[in-house]
């Protein structure tokens, strides 16, 4: 029998702030058990879980977590397990980016991306996927980019590793789909966070122009896409990649 949404627990990648912060606090806000995952970022963490349990009444946990690593990832698994938090909904959201010329890109700098962007998010996805194949229920919803769709000048690494996981996310709804989990991605446009401090205000202002709607997402606005996909009435939503661009891609 399917959970009521209350029951349910969803695991955010990436949580401490700008989109998936937004996203753990969209769950939390319909009393959704929430797990906020980070990296280094222990104190912007803690306090993305203290607006989540201000807004909801589900459990909320924080775990760290090296997405480059197998055994860290485990390990993450493991203390789910043992909290009963395995998730119901998968959102894979931790991502860097990497702004500069292809020339100029070490090898160091491609393999950190890369694993970070593109084989972290195929490890976890591994790790959790599981327990949602044994229920016959989940969701599993990939953060991609704009830039995976069109490609950038200047964002050939960062969109290749975007481009891969919407070809990820296409393929691994087919195998998935008789199971009842359903994997769809969010491409989203250029969105206010700090992905964008790369650039000066006149920058900004040019980005702002090209884009039909006049201005920049907010990370509610993805958020709650990531919501809807996730809802059991979405499961007819599958292998999809949507982006959310304020028609700068058409």
């Amino acid at each position: 029998m399917l959970k009521p949404i209350g029951e349910m627990t969803v695991l955010v990648t990436g949580a401490s702030g700008g989109i998936g912060a937004a996203i753990a606090e969209r769950f939390a806000r319909v009393g959704m058990n929430v797990v906020i995952h980070y990296m280094k970022s222990h104190e912007a963490a803690n306090e993305a879980a203290r607006r989540c349990m201000e807004q909801g009444s589900g459990k909320v946990m924080t775990v760290s977590a090296d997405l480059r690593s197998r055994e860290q990832i485990g390990r993450m698994r493991e203390k789910l397990e043992s909290h009963g938090l395995m998730p119901d909904i998968l959102v894979n959201n931790a991502g860097i980016s990497h702004y500069g010329m292809l020339a100029d890109v070490t090898e160091e700098i491609w393999d950190e991306v890369m694993a970070i962007n593109l084989k972290g998010t195929f490890m976890c996805t591994q790790e959790m996927m599981p327990h949602m194949i044994s229920q016959r229920y989940g969701r599993i919803i990939n953060v991609s980019s704009i830039w995976g769709l069109s490609g950038a000048s200047c964002e050939v690494l960062y969109s290749t590793t975007k481009g891969g996981l919407n070809a990820f996310t296409k393929a691994l709804a087919k195998e998935l789909a008789p199971s009842g989990v359903t994997v769809n991605a969010v491409a989203p446009g250029a969105v206010q966070t700090s992905m964008l401090d790369h650039l000066d205000q006149n920058e900004l202002k040019m980005l702002e122009e090209e884009i039909p709607a006049g201005r920049l997402a907010q990370p509610d606005e993805i958020s709650s896409l990531v919501y809807f996909l996730a809802l059991p009435e979405s499961g007819y939503i599958n292998g999809q990649i949507i982006s959310p661009n304020g028609g700068w891609l058409t």
